[in-house]
């Protein structure tokens, strides 16, 4: 038997018992009629939380990861210049699938804890007028910060790029307009502010973003993602094309956790999370202890705390493990070992979870 846990680090967040429920559903056929028209509802709820109309819109079958290489492989032909803005650990693993892509990555780097600076990028953009899209991550996880998706989206069409844009920690946790910010391709996960458990990653690609995809001379790297292949199988009517055998069970599980989230609605989610990481931040401060992140550019739903000067940062993780059953996350990369990453996100963002990560994290540190 496994230990039922609070999850507060940077994911997964707790997963609501009525999204644990529909898990349980029975399983049906994936080319079932039934089951098709479950696809198409399914599709209408991730079109409502991205606040998009674009009809490529869907989950593909693999967790986020999938869905930032989906991505890259359908847009990306070798020879092809690439800039992406690197500022954590997830955009460097964009720089990687380029690479492997045959496609050429031209990486912009920003100080881990900062944002990424849309001037910079375009001096980069202006140096490459060849590149054919712009990359960055929305909500860097890795370190809490939130870039300004909406200007590097404006600076993406100002130098005829498509836009490349990872969510994974966005979605449903702070405001995020793919239609108004004029995003080309955008990827996310579920098991983030969806409170949906991992494995799924909806993405969504705009027309002219489709149309860079039908224009390629050679196949995409991956089979798997091709979206020539998942749109056949997603967006074929009532004849679909045969493509995988869909996660059934889990769709039912991102099904209910996007129901949930319209029953909320979309700006009261971005305002609980605003509101739960203001009760935070005043209980983090009257600690003594500081955010690494400025707050203009902090994310409510992910908060990277600086580790106070002479404290095992690792035993205090496991204190909140082994005596409270409370799971926060450790720094990466240049970051380890001098931050906590506490996550507010779906699920894990009440006024409750609040109080036992301070009540649990005081006494951890009385302890040390």
């Amino acid at each position: 038997m496994l230990p039922k846990r609070t999850l507060m680090g940077p994911g997964p967040s707790d997963v609501y018992p009525q999204v644990l429920a529909a898990m349980a559903r029975p399983t049906i056929g994936h080319l079932d009629p039934a089951f098709i028209g479950f696809m198409d509802g399914l599709n209408e709820l991730l079109r409502y939380a991205l606040k998009t109309s674009n009809s490529v819109t869907l989950p593909i079958s693999a967790p986020g990861s999938a869905g930032m290489e989906c991505c890259l492989v359908n847009l990306l032909e070798p020879g092809e210049e690439i800039v992406i803005a690197s500022n954590g650990v997830f955009a460097g693993r964009m720089v990687e699938i380029a690479r492997r892509c045959g496609a050429v990555p031209v990486c912009v780097e920003f100080e881990w804890g900062t944002p990424v600076d849309p001037d910079k990028v375009e001096e980069v953009l202006k140096a490459h007028p060849d590149a054919v899209a712009l990359a960055f991550v929305h909500s860097e996880t890795s370190t809490g910060v939130r870039s300004d998706a909406a200007a590097l989206c404006q600076l993406a069409q100002n130098y005829n790029c498509l836009s490349i844009v990872d969510a994974v920690t966005s979605l449903g946790g702070i405001e995020l307009r793919v239609d108004d910010w004029g995003i080309d391709v955008i990827y996310s996960g579920t098991q983030k502010c969806l409170s949906a458990p991992p494995g799924l990653s909806p993405v969504s690609f705009n027309e002219a973003a489709m149309a860079k995809v039908a224009k390629r001379k050679t196949p995409p790297q991956s089979w798997f993602l091709d979206m020539n292949l998942l749109t056949g199988y997603w967006g074929g009517g009532a004849k679909r094309a045969y493509h995988h055998t869909a996660p059934i069970n889990s769709l039912y599980a991102l099904d209910e956790a996007l129901r949930i989230l319209k029953d909320e609605g979309i700006e009261n989610s971005w305002q609980r999370h605003a509101s739960n990481h203001r009760k935070l931040r005043t209980g983090i401060e009257d600690m003594g202890l500081e955010f690494c992140v400025e707050p203009d550019y902090r994310l409510p739903q992910l908060n990277a705390i600086k580790v106070p000067e002479g404290t095992d940062e690792a035993a205090v993780r496991s204190f909140l493990l082994n005596e409270y059953n409370l799971e926060i996350g450790a720094g990466l990369g240049p970051l380890a070992g001098k931050i906590w990453r506490i996550g507010l996100m779906g699920a894990s963002s009440t006024e409750k979870h609040v109080d036992l990560c301070l009540e649990a994290l005081q006494a951890a540190l009385s302890d040390q």
